[in-house]
């Protein structure tokens, strides 16, 4: 598999496969997001579109990053969400890094959000639909975030090779800037656990596919199935 990895920025034309990878925390809070009932999760463009979107369906659920604002109703930390029920949901999230990675790449014929919670059923994705060429998108820090690029390279590993460590590459995650931000409380919306959650390997059993539905980007769980002979991978 030709894997490339870009930040944001360096996406100059629109890859065939994108995995975009957001640990810290927009796709860790997506996937608890789904593991407590959400539908479906709309990625807005902006904190404005979320509200908008929030005003047309009140009974969706808007996060954000940062502090807790008006109008949104809870934000961008996985810590917090776990104890929401969300059941049968939908959820508007729009963050700093995460969703706009994943909207720079909306052209993409495929299109999976990750972190290391998801890690192995996006691998599993990947192996699946034997795709050749991969656009790993490092989301964080203009594509030099280091628990994104560390979780990107994992999943490239896991895609490719039966045996792959995992530990090395959770060990530089969890020596990143962002976490060591998150633990520091400089970032704002944060709960005690929220790093913590962040590393947790496969965590859940399901990817997370965006497609375009209408003008919105939408964000489902997808488990794979596992094929014939790859039990031990």
């Amino acid at each position: 598999m030709d894997a490339r990895f870009l930040g944001i920025t360096e996406l100059v034309e629109t890859p065939s496969v994108a995995v975009v990878v957001d640990v810290m925390r927009a796709f860790t809070v997506a996937a608890w997001a789904f593991a407590q009932g959400a539908e479906k999760i709309v990625l807005a463009e902006s904190p404005a579109e979320a509200l908008a979107l929030k005003a047309r369906h009140p009974g969706w659920v808007a996060l954000k990053d940062g502090p807790p604002a008006p109008g949104f109703d809870t934000v961008n930390s996985p810590g917090l969400l776990r104890s929401m029920d969300l059941g049968g949901r939908t959820v508007v999230q729009k963050t700093t890094a995460g969703t706009v990675g994943a909207l720079a790449v909306k052209g993409a014929s495929l299109v999976l959000c990750a972190g290391f919670v998801v890690a192995e059923a996006t691998a599993r994705v990947l192996r699946t639909r034997g795709c050749d060429s991969v656009t790993f998108v490092v989301t964080g820090e203009d594509g030099q975030a280091e628990e994104d690029l560390a979780c990107a390279q994992y999943i490239a590993r896991r895609a490719t090779e039966a045996e792959t460590d995992a530990a090395a590459f959770l060990r530089r995650a969890g020596e990143s800037r962002a976490a060591a931000e998150l633990v520091e409380r400089v970032r704002q919306g944060v709960h005690p656990d929220d790093v913590a959650l962040c590393l947790e390997l496969d965590r859940f059993p399901f990817a997370m596919v965006a497609t375009s539905e209408g003008p919105l980007m939408v964000l489902r769980p997808y488990a794979p199935p596992a094929p014939t002979g790859e039990a031990s991978i």
